[in-house]
């Protein structure tokens, strides 16, 4: 079982003092060493505190997350939530805030419960997890799990009086949540196939574990300005979508050495990616060998602690600091922290692999090893019921290796299957009331918890999605992978803007009412060739968002040349001339 870190953050020391001083001169001294200022809160690391009174020297307000995190450890909540969960009481003000550093999110007003976040570094799980995980669903929560977009799992409708009895359980089961939430360094992701794909570059579960558990272990590398994704990208045929994250790693060969490296695999740093505000990660032609990768996450961490912003939510992530510094100086900051140069080549020097298989997260696939196969389980939305989990490790049990892999396209992977059980693994999946083909339209379906689950979102984004996907598959049949991302607002938490197909939220006028419906982006695509998709059709009725997608399907379907895929259909087409039924100029 992991460790939790201890809320041990160095105190800044006093300078020695000689004689007597009076109460007076005592709190001159303390003031003087704060620069005029009180001293640091002892559970705050001097990283931080500098930070912040850097923002209020310059003469800005801090944000109330910022005064929050000075005004009390989130990392020291334990038995604060322990004590409400025994009272029966939800957390107030901005101990709502704090209380996520345990992954626990009061969701009101969407519903009055908890909902919790699980820390799975490279979504890999145990069997034995993901049964207990089922019965803390049965006697804590709503009876189910979510499996996210970051390979990770959720537990919801948590009742305030079980708060501490979902936070020990997970630890009885070896799963922390530490950081899980709130302003910190979100759940590691990397290939999902790592160690298993016949076509990776590069193993990069390693990489994740190791990074999640440097983490989890440094108090100081919590608190951020905002919260942090980081992810490493083997080259294999399941993307982990590394590029939409604020670090990404892509393996790369290196063929064309010098002085400071040798040819051979080494990651490509990416910085500065979060598609919901337009960005992908954008390449630093900073090369590192897969020991140097973590240190340098660490050393960027630092940087973004000391200088991202803390006076404003909607400007603190990674990306405005690259646009405020530029990536020149924000690399000679980071490697100041690292103490050392970083290895720099040009664009011509290595060469991107890239094996990506859309389908290759779903239906049955060889691996590797001799007479092994694995099985991509297609969760609906990415929600599983109790017996549905129950049923899946009892498979991976008997049938693989004893542990499940999840994916950022939120379904579940069984892997280490022989040949001999493949047919019996896909009779018992289907028995579950579960599918595995790859040409279901549910295979590219992707959604957020939508406005049941999160007082954010504009639309019921999981109801709206699974009503898509049945008028889909009774009216029109797909020969090639699309994507279709639900996001019930700005967020982005199903990353909308990536999606063959995107989907974000959005009020409606609907005659006299105002209801819920989407604005509909095409044309996004992640790889080496990534694009952010182009809103074509706003403020659709959610009511005519099955009619719709149809309607866009078919289009694709008529004017595509051969079997051409969505994304490369798109790169061409003129969706507005489309739309409009016109007949020139449809593509350029």
């Amino acid at each position: 079982m992991s460790l939790e870190p201890l809320n041990n953050c160095p105190i800044k020391q006093l300078p020695v003092l000689s004689g007597s001083l009076g109460t007076k001169e005592l709190v001159e001294t303390v003031l003087q060493v704060g620069g005029n200022r009180e001293p640091a809160p002892e559970h705050m690391h001097s990283l931080h505190s500098e930070a912040q009174r850097r923002f209020e020297t310059g003469g800005k307000s801090l944000t109330a997350e910022e005064k929050a995190k000075r005004d009390k450890s989130g990392l020291g909540m334990w038995e604060e939530i322990g004590q409400r969960s025994i009272a029966g009481e939800f957390p107030k003000g901005t101990d709502v805030f704090l209380t996520k550093f345990y992954g626990l999110f009061y969701v009101a007003p969407a519903q009055d419960s908890f909902m919790c976040r699980m820390r799975l570094p490279g979504g890999i799980l145990r069997a034995d997890q993901l049964s207990g995980l089922a019965d803390l669903a049965d006697d804590c929560a709503g009876g189910y799990v979510d499996i996210t977009t970051r390979a990770n799992l959720q537990l919801r409708e948590i009742p305030a009086n079980r708060a501490m009895d979902v936070l020990t359980g997970l630890r009885d089961l070896g799963i922390v949540t530490t950081g899980a939430g709130a302003d910190n360094v979100r759940n590691i992701t990397c290939s999902t196939l790592s160690g298993i794909d016949p076509h990776e570059v590069i193993e990069t579960l390693p990489l994740a574990k190791e990074l999640h558990y440097h983490i989890l272990h440094k108090p100081e590398l919590y608190g951020l300005p905002r919260k942090f994704n980081i992810a490493f990208d083997g080259g294999g045929t399941v993307s982990p979508l590394a590029e939409t994250n604020d670090v990404s790693w892509h393996a790369v060969r290196v063929h064309r050495s010098d002085a400071t490296q040798e040819n051979g695999v080494y990651f490509l740093l990416g910085l500065g990616g979060i598609t919901g505000h337009g960005d992908f990660a954008r390449s630093t032609d900073v090369i590192a060998k897969p020991e140097e990768c973590v240190p340098i996450c660490e050393a960027i961490l630092r940087v973004f602690i000391k200088h991202g912003d803390r006076t404003d939510r909607k400007k603190a992530r990674l990306k405005y600091l690259l646009d405020h510094w530029g990536f020149d100086r924000f690399l000679r900051e980071v490697e100041a922290e690292y103490k050392k140069p970083l290895r720099r080549v040009k664009s011509d020097a290595y060469e991107k692999e890239e094996h990506i298989d859309r389908w290759a997260h779903v239906d049955v696939h060889r691996q590797k090893q001799a007479d092994k196969w694995y099985v991509g389980v297609i969760c609906p939305v990415g929600r599983l019921t109790s017996q549905q989990s129950r049923g899946l490790a009892r498979i991976a049990n008997q049938f693989g290796d004893g542990t499940l892999r999840l994916t950022v396209w939120q379904n579940i992977l069984i892997p280490h299957i022989h040949t001999e059980d493949v047919t019996r693994v896909l009779e018992d999946v289907a028995s579950l009331g579960l599918e595995w083909r790859q040409s279901s339209v549910r295979a590219g379906l992707v959604a957020c918890t939508g406005s049941a689950g999160c007082k954010y979102a504009g639309a019921d984004t999981k109801r709206n999605a699974i009503e898509l996907a049945h008028h889909l598959e009774d009216n029109i049949e797909l020969d090639q992978p699309v994507n279709i991302h639900f996001t019930g607002c700005h967020h982005s938490c199903a990353q909308h803007a990536i999606g063959d197909i995107g989907l974000i939220a959005t009020k409606v006028e609907s005659g006299d009412e105002i209801v819920d419906g989407y604005h509909i982006l095409l044309g996004g695509r992640t790889g080496f060739d990534n694009a952010i998709g182009t809103k074509v059709i706003e403020s659709v009725p959610e009511e005519s968002i099955p009619a719709t997608v149809e309607r866009i399907l078919r289009l694709y379907l008529e004017h595509r040349e051969g079997t051409e895929s969505f994304a490369d259909f798109s790169k061409k087409a003129n969706w507005h001339a489309l739309l409009s039924g016109q007949l020139s100029g449809v593509v350029n």
